[in-house]
């Protein structure tokens, strides 16, 4: 079995293991899937000094693949051999009522987040256990099925929390892998969509996406700007997906009284707000939105089946595990869409 494992400071290790055995109570998944997702840079980036051996785990939260094998206690009803399958990377206590309800990454009791502390899915196989795994609609690729289970999920669960609808206008901060799913996801919605990036790279890819009105913050003032788009008044609502502290404030800037605005990006720096003037006295709603429950995973793939949306195009870059050193340092640049590795 081949695998990627993040060393830090930009580099990492195509690793070869003995395949995996399931114990009692675990299956195997054949990975055919594993997207890229922004919060890997994290751990690319992360200096050796702070990720040492102990913290050498295959790197990947966002696989998707198929039932391999099953171990003993694993019914044929909980894990059919073949069954296509979208992994939920979570695994926590399974007792507490977050647990019960599909959010066990808001277990109080620790656990494992596969990909970050555990083994993930940039491998050739992957354990986990039953209650992990998400069914994957025949009508969704396996590379779709591994952007709903991290990125575009994050997405739609943000959206979600926002209740976006036609009446909106949102504006979608960063148009990386989850940015660019909000602006599918928010068109999809009846949202007019304000794309927000940096990147002149990612906002062509935003407008081919559906953004109505597409604005690089080096260029506007992206307050400024999104007023005068809506009378004045502000966006109804908008999704914050970089984690930059700029765009957090920009976010709150632009939308109207009583407006709405999600944080939904991590791994930046520490953001100053001004309460009074930007939340207080603007009576906005904010809302913090992290991943999404397995039961929500299921209902962005249906979501993205019923409303017949081009997910895969999300991909502009397809690799083999053997490609890995070249995909995170191209990934790296934050100059592309969505990256995913592909297997046989």
């Amino acid at each position: 079995m081949r695998s990627i494992v993040f060393l830090g400071d930009r580099e990492l290790e195509l690793r070869g293991s003995a395949d995996l055995t399931p114990g009692p109570g675990e299956v195997i998944v054949a990975i055919k899937a594993s997207g890229m997702c922004g919060s890997d840079l994290h751990s690319y980036r992360e200096p050796k000094s702070v990720r040492t051996p102990d913290k050498h785990c295959i790197a990947g939260h966002e696989p998707c693949g198929v039932v391999d094998a099953r171990g003993p206690g694993v019914s044929e009803e909980r894990a059919p051999i073949g069954q296509r399958v979208m992994v939920h990377h979570y695994r926590y206590c399974g007792l507490c009522r977050h647990c019960r309800s599909g959010w066990s990454q808001m277990c109080q009791r620790g656990g494992i987040t596969y990909g970050v502390t555990g083994d993930g899915g940039h491998a050739d196989y992957m354990r986990v256990q039953p209650e992990m795994l998400v069914p994957l609609p025949d009508e969704l690729s396996f590379e779709e099925g591994a952007a709903v289970s991290c990125g575009t999920g994050t997405a739609y669960q943000g959206l979600r929390r926002l209740d976006v609808s036609g009446r909106d206008t949102l504006v979608v901060f960063g148009q990386g892998p989850v940015g660019l799913s909000g602006t599918l996801l928010g068109k999809a919605m009846g949202a007019r969509v304000v794309a927000v990036d940096v990147t002149p790279e990612r906002l062509e890819l935003a407008e081919a996406f559906g953004a109505d009105v597409v604005l690089n913050p080096r260029e506007v003032d992206v307050v400024a700007t999104v007023k005068e788009l809506t009378f004045g008044e502000g966006a109804d609502a908008a999704l914050e997906t970089s984690g930059n502290a700029e765009a957090r404030n920009n976010a709150l800037g632009c939308a109207r009284i009583w407006g709405r605005v999600c944080f939904v990006g991590i791994g930046g720096t520490p953001t100053s707000v001004n309460v009074e003037r930007d939340i207080i006295h603007k009576q906005l709603n904010i809302f913090g939105s992290w991943t999404f429950s397995s039961v929500v995973q299921a209902d962005c793939a249906r979501f993205v089946i019923d409303h017949k949306l081009p997910l895969g195009s999300i991909f502009t870059h397809r690799f083999t595990l053997d490609e890995a050193v070249e995909a995170y340092r191209l990934f790296d640049t934050q100059t592309t869409g969505k990256g995913v590795f592909l297997f046989a």
